[in-house]
């Protein structure tokens, strides 16, 4: 299933033969690129940058690998390729044939799924635009541009959805969707974790390490949905997701990498002094990004969620090889709660539970990153280990919202966590001290001070190719 990049709106959904919706993409098409002039990567104009493009969505043969200016690239619409005789595989729809079009019935509750994925899609392109000015190597800058520009595409993929399916409302929400803005006052972006800064390169790395992994489950459980458009579209997004959570999680090793080298080399905890960001200062972002992620699933009893799995709209993670009845008739689940001033366990149906479920396999799976970050530090004899903060921690959504806890789950008053808070989150002076070695680094296959280089280049080239060309 090749891609046409002769087309106005590259794509592989035959939108030359759907003149109606051909044109209201091309109406929405400028006011795209004038978002992304405004509000996509700073100074970025004027280079040519090593990308892959999506040619086809076969398995093994979507991407190319070029050089390509940047007000240059091509987004368009993929979707992966139909699976015959699709079934829904769960809620009271199981078994039956997938749907082409949009259920009249679950109309307004699979639009607020598209538009609340679709939204974070350019915040975190908002979020991340002043980045390229403080790189630590090309080819970090590469990879930067890189997840720019895919998500600016998963934009369009939702855009997509909502245009060929929702009519004038589908068209007033792509609008709308350029409008927001990440950190606006007046209209900000709907969940607050694409409203934070990413203002330096360790934010970056826990950005995509922690909230681009929350991007997988959500992606994978739309991808399970009984609306056909939408499950094909997530599929082939959880294909570009990958490479993101691959940025997130080898930078941050590289990181540790270089401070425990320093570490070692000077014999001393305090790197700062060296020009490197010190264990402890790792901890902290790593318990802001990992808390606030954990508020992107929602509620732990959510009848939305269970009305979007009964509906058949939201799967869960890799619906397919969970060992139920996929319609959770009578089925439990344990879920925390904050009851009388503890944390208990609770069973409650579990098809109300299904955000938690969800939030427990991203734990599961951000603890294998958080394993392999500790092998380092390990192998480099030093006592720390690196961890992620109990699920009470710094929560703003859900049962513990009422309540403050330490990483570790300890409940503590107000007055306790306003004096201790501090050695927890970053403060100011951390967000200035790692601001302060944000130092640009543009040679070829020189890295910044505070980073060690990765183990290899970009699909086989060299450390020291040239990933970015200045113009």
């Amino acid at each position: 299933m090749s891609i046409d990049y002769n087309e106005t709106i590259p794509n592989n959904v035959d939108l030359a033969d759907d003149r109606r919706l051909l044109r209201a993409l091309e109406r929405w098409q400028p006011a795209y690129l004038k978002w992304w002039e405004d509000m996509g990567p700073v100074e970025s104009d004027n280079l040519s940058v090593y990308l892959r493009t999506a040619i086809s969505v076969e398995k093994d043969g979507w991407a190319n690998y070029g050089h390509v200016r940047m007000p240059d690239y091509r987004w368009g619409i993929f979707l992966a390729p139909p699976e015959e005789d699709r079934r829904i595989g769960f809620g009271i729809h199981k078994g039956e044939t997938a749907w082409q079009s949009v259920p009249g019935e679950y109309r307004s509750e699979l639009r607020r799924l598209i538009v609340t994925q679709g939204d974070t899609e350019p915040a975190s392109v908002e979020q991340q635009r002043q980045l390229g000015k403080t790189c630590p190597s090309l080819y970090d800058l590469r990879n930067l541009f890189q997840v720019n520009v895919e998500e600016g595409r998963h934009l369009w993929a939702m855009v997509y959805l909502l245009q060929a399916y929702f009519g004038r409302d589908g068209r007033e929400e792509a609008d709308m969707m350029l409008e927001r803005h990440a950190g606006d006052a007046d209209k900000p972006r709907i969940l607050q974790a694409f409203n934070e800064q990413t203002n330096d390169w360790l934010s970056f790395f826990m950005f995509t390490y922690f909230q681009d992994r929350d991007g997988k489950y959500q992606l994978a459980s739309l991808a399970e949905s009984g609306f056909d458009p939408l499950s094909r579209t997530c599929r082939f997004m959880l294909t570009e997701e990958a490479h993101h959570m691959f940025v997130g999680e080898t930078g941050i090793a590289r990181i540790v990498q270089r401070t425990c080298e320093l570490m070692r080399e000077h014999d001393t905890d305090d790197v700062r002094k060296f020009g490197g960001i010190d264990l402890p200062t790792i901890q902290k972002f790593m318990n802001f990004h990992y808390s606030i992620c954990l508020d992107l699933f929602g509620q732990e009893r959510s009848t939305n969620a269970a009305n979007y799995f009964s509906m058949g709209l939201k799967g869960r993670f890799q619906e397919g090889k969970i060992d139920d009845d996929h319609q959770l008739d009578g089925e439990v689940y344990t879920v925390p709660a904050f009851e009388d001033g503890k944390i208990v366990s609770l069973e409650v149906p579990a098809i109300t539970a299904s955000n938690e479920r969800l939030r427990a396999d991203y734990t599961k799976d951000s603890q294998r990153g958080v394993d392999r970050f500790n092998k380092i530090i390990r192998e480099h004899d030093i006592n720390f280990k690196l961890t992620l903060p109990h699920e009470a921690f710094n929560r703003g959504i859900g049962a513990f919202t009422a309540m403050h806890a330490t990483p570790e789950g300890k409940i503590i008053d107000d007055a306790e966590w306003e004096q201790r808070k501090d050695a927890w989150l970053p403060t100011a002076a951390d967000h200035e001290y790692i601001q302060s070695i944000m130092i640009p680094v543009i040679e070829p296959g020189k890295m910044a001070s505070w980073i060690a280089p990765p183990r290899r280049g970009i699909h086989g080239q060299p450390l020291d190719y040239e990933y970015v060309r200045f113009h």
